[in-house]
């Protein structure tokens, strides 16, 4: 055993080894001899010139706390079993100790993975010092092995839920944003600190507010699933353009926003609406939550964006099939019923009303199929939906039977459109002249007094008559009764 104070180092706390690294010393002359001058090339470029090292090494003494951490019956049980301790992945952080002896530091430190007897994995925590006195021949190196393995897992599992976390974020499906909204604190508390009670006053009086806060938003990361939603190719890019994404309908959602910060709501979530950085619309459900451990200050906050476009494009077309007839796109009976009680309502004075029906419908059904007559009826939508502007609409309200509701015009203005949807049947028939469109149509303007319900019946009267004279042969339902645009029709405008 070594001549120290036995008793200091046997009853030491922590586990001390001394080793006599003389013969490694010797072998380091020999590379010099040799012309080596930089060991740890030396050494990577074989790996077995590291072993030749270790096995060099005598290991002179332990204290009993190295006898119970490596599980070891007595030095000699140690000794002659060094290799179960030191194996695997020790030869990589042997290099580094070696180098710092070559390079003649008299200490050293470094981690390294030890087994106890058992097998028992360690992490370990290495000092060394070569003693006083030894320091030209290395015959007395004092080592010190800290068992930190529970330090040493608790930062790779650290480690580990880092990585799950970033790999969370940046392969989540969803787009996720971290942002720093600290500036917006600060100006939110300043108004605060002014006296300002009624935020939203505030804001109706100064609506620059609401631009200077969203110019102090600070974006701090993105994932992928964010370049994607915005057709960004990168993470620079987004940034550079982001007055692109976030423009016109986006102020009055942030103005709300705000409102909801001011008053302590740090989670909250709202629909927007962004944009592309090709100019597509992205209807968003945002999520916004200031993170844990970061209320103080507000400069980390997590922003989820899920993508609705797809839904509100389905409720956009449910709507519209709510209201509009599939086969001709005109209204619907549902909507020409609404329409009609509101113009009631409004007492909304004069409106003018045109009852139409397709004739020969039936026989087109019959003779020819039900695609021919979807035909007829699509080409007279089309005809339809190309003279009607708002306020005036048009609606198939039967099988073949269809209404123009005109509020606010005249007689005059109502056989004005009736010559109009004429002249561009007229124009339609031309490319079908095997089936050309035939209608009859009715007009009537309200009355004083007149409900819109007796308007209408007048216009259906009046649709009726044009019907017979069609049937009669008196009309060809192309064209005005008389063959002529300039000819009263009196049977089917009706004052």
């Amino acid at each position: 055993m070594p001549d120290f104070d036995s008793s200091v180092f046997k009853l030491a706390p922590v586990a001390m080894w001394i080793e006599d690294f003389s013969a490694v010393k010797a072998l380091f002359d020999d590379w010099r001899s040799e012309g080596v001058a930089d060991l740890c090339a030396h050494l990577k470029a074989d790996m077995s010139r590291v072993a030749a090292c270790s096995s060099r090494i005598k290991v002179v003494g332990v204290n009993d706390k190295t006898l119970e951490l490596f599980e070891a019956d007595d030095f000699n049980h140690l000794v002659q079993n060094l290799s179960m301790v030191f194996r695997g992945d020790m030869l990589e952080s042997h290099i580094n100790e070696l180098a710092a002896l070559w390079d003649g530091e008299t200490g050293f430190s470094s981690k390294a993975v030890n087994y106890s007897l058992s097998g028992r994995r360690m992490d370990i925590q290495l000092n060394a010092t070569v003693m006083p006195g030894h320091e030209d021949d290395l015959s007395r190196i004092m080592m010190t092995t800290e068992d930190v393995t529970e330090r040493e897992e608790a930062r790779r599992q650290e480690a580990r839920s880092r990585l799950h976390a970033e790999g969370l974020f940046k392969h989540s499906p969803i787009s996720l944003w971290v942002e720093d909204f600290s500036q917006i604190k600060i100006l939110l508390d300043d108004v605060r600190h002014r006296g300002i009670d009624d935020f939203r006053v505030f804001l109706d009086v100064h609506p620059e507010f609401v631009h200077q806060c969203m110019s102090e938003i600070r974006v701090l990361d993105v994932n992928q699933a964010t370049l994607d939603l915005f057709s960004a190719p990168d993470f620079h890019t987004l940034l550079q353009r982001q007055v692109e994404i976030f423009r016109d309908e986006m102020e009055k959602p942030f103005r709300e926003q705000l409102v909801d910060l001011w008053e302590g709501r740090i989670v909250h979530s709202r629909e927007v609406i962004n944009y592309a950085l090709d100019g597509t619309v992205r209807h968003i459900l945002l999520h916004f939550a200031v993170t844990p451990g970061y209320e103080h200050d507000w400069s980390r906050v997590q922003i989820a964006l899920a993508d609705i476009t797809a839904r509100k494009k389905a409720e956009a077309y449910l709507e519209y099939l709510g209201k509009h007839d599939v086969l001709t796109k005109l209204h619907n009976r549902a909507f020409y019923t609404d329409e009609l009680n509101r113009l009631e309502r409004k007492r909304l004075r004069p409106v003018s009303v045109l009852i139409i029906d397709l004739n020969g419908l039936k026989e087109a059904n019959d003779s020819l199929g039900h695609d021919a007559g979807d035909s007829l009826l699509r080409r007279f939508g089309e005809v339809l939906n190309s003279v009607v502007t708002s306020p005036v609409c048009a609606a198939r309200i039967g099988g073949d039977e269809f209404a123009v509701l005109m509020p606010g015009a005249e007689n005059k203005a109502a056989e004005a459109m009736v010559d109009t949807i004429y002249e561009l049947m007229a124009i339609n028939n031309q490319f079908y002249s095997n089936s050309p469109l035939s209608v009859a149509i009715g007009v009537a303007t309200s009355r004083d007094g007149e409900s819109m319900e007796a308007t209408v019946k007048r216009a259906d009267k009046a649709m009726y008559e044009d019907k017979q004279a069609f049937h009669k042969g008196l009309t060809d339902g192309r064209s005005r009764p008389g063959g002529s645009k300039s000819s009263p029709a009196k049977n089917k405008i009706s004052a």
